[in-house]
């Protein structure tokens, strides 16, 4: 009889271990509650330590001077009393025992309170002193402390601008401080990965998604161009064609969308106005098949951007303004400046009313007012959606209104 087979044996265990070593004494790690203990807790008994010495010299001379005798003893034919200090006793031959005795006391008296007024201000002074080069030593030894923090905050400042390749690396002692800011740096390189890999993703998608609808156009164009083809046929045809057409521009807002959603790396110098004039030529067209007057100032504003997303928000934000418009003495204005430091673009328009609640919906993805988005031949419905995340990419945002009688108003901000 064949011997049983042995059951598997288990996986050996990981030799390395993921988590960070532990030091032998994890209380003898300078820690900054120790470190900040020890420094203010030395400055603290420094200062004692000056505080009293000072005080104590300043004792020793008041005591000093409150030793030196109020009076003088004269010897000569008869004994005379004389003192600086008390007057009252330069004639004690003609003053009774009792008030002489009165007068030195009172002597002595004032000269022990002059000393310790004397001893009170000049410890105040001192007091004053030691606690202006306290505070200013402390706030050197605070700032050397904390300048880890400036420098992460830095780095973080230079991540929110879209700088993903910045690490803090951080030097010094295993604190708190470093451990923060070594985890910033494990995040900041799981993030550059990630956007990496979405970019990579976008890349592929764009080129993936765009080939097909291009294949399928070709077809459709070749097929609508035989002119022996049945109607039925050539109706099929340009139904399909502008369904085709539909998806590509949905594919289009798509990808400008998730490319969107990122920070600009690289920017050029932008003008607002020529933008804003080269949507309006592009819908003018449109505009007059509808009858909607575009008008407007287009002043110089010029941004540090990527010119054809800054273009695609003219563009979007002016087709809208055509396409949901009034039927009849419609009009569009557009117009450009810069205000505060900031380029500033707005379009105007008439159209239907919009609720002031509904304004936050129009720039969620494939909705439109009262309705869903895709249930119209005006549009993918991502064109606001798309302006909202070009403007962020920016450093800016816009903002929509309702007018009175009916349209909107948006106004994009973008930083100089």
């Amino acid at each position: 009889m064949a011997a049983a087979p042995a059951p598997p044996q288990a996986p050996p265990k990981p030799t390395w271990d993921p988590r960070r070593p532990q030091a032998p004494f994890p209380w003898l790690r300078p820690t900054i509650r120790i470190r900040l203990t020890l420094l203010y807790g030395g400055m603290f008994l420094i200062a004692g330590i000056l505080l009293l010495s000072i005080i104590y010299l300043l004792a020793a001379q008041a005591i000093n001077t409150g030793n030196q005798p109020p009076f003088k003893i004269a010897s000569g034919a008869e004994i005379k009393v004389t003192s600086d200090a008390c007057p009252a006793v330069n004639n004690a031959n003609n003053i009774p025992l009792s008030d002489f005795n009165d007068a030195i006391s009172n002597c002595i008296d004032k000269q022990r309170q002059a000393a310790l007024d004397n001893l009170l201000s000049r410890s105040l002074l001192a007091l004053l002193g030691l606690a202006v080069i306290a505070f200013a030593f402390g706030y050197a030894m605070a700032g050397r402390v904390l300048s880890p923090l400036g420098r992460i905050t830095r780095t973080a400042r230079a991540v929110a601008g879209s700088d993903l390749s910045r690490r803090i690396e951080l030097d010094g002692p295993d604190d708190e401080l470093k451990e923060l800011a070594d985890t910033f740096d494990d995040m900041l390189e799981r993030l550059q990965r990630a956007f990496t890999a979405q970019q990579r993703f976008v890349g592929n998608a764009s080129h993936e998604l765009r080939t097909p609808l291009a294949i399928n156009r070709t077809l459709l164009e070749v097929h609508l161009s035989d002119p022996n083809a049945p109607m039925e046929l050539q109706q099929l045809g340009k139904t399909l064609l502008a369904t085709n057409e539909r998806s590509e521009q949905l594919v289009e807002g798509l990808l400008l969308l998730a490319r969107s959603d990122n920070q600009i790396v690289e920017r050029k110098p932008v003008d607002l106005a020529e933008v804003a004039e080269q949507a309006i030529d592009q819908v003018h067209a449109e505009a007059e098949g509808k009858g909607v007057v575009i008008r407007g100032e287009q002043k110089p504003a010029v941004v540090q951007g990527n010119g054809v997303l800054l273009e695609r928000i003219a563009l979007n934000l002016v087709q809208n303004a055509v396409r949901y418009n009034v039927a009849e003495g419609g009009w569009v204005e557009v117009t450009t400046e810069v205000q505060h430091g900031h380029a500033v673009l707005v379009v105007s328009n008439t159209g239907p009313v919009v609720p002031a609640y509904e304004i936050d919906n129009l720039f969620e993805p494939f909705r439109r007012l009262r309705t869903e988005r895709t249930g119209s031949d005006k549009g993918v419905g991502l064109g606001l959606s798309i302006v909202r995340s070009v403007a962020r990419a920016h450093g800016g945002h816009i903002a929509a209104q309702p007018r009175e009688g009916g349209g909107l108003v948006m106004r994009v901000t973008l930083p100089v």
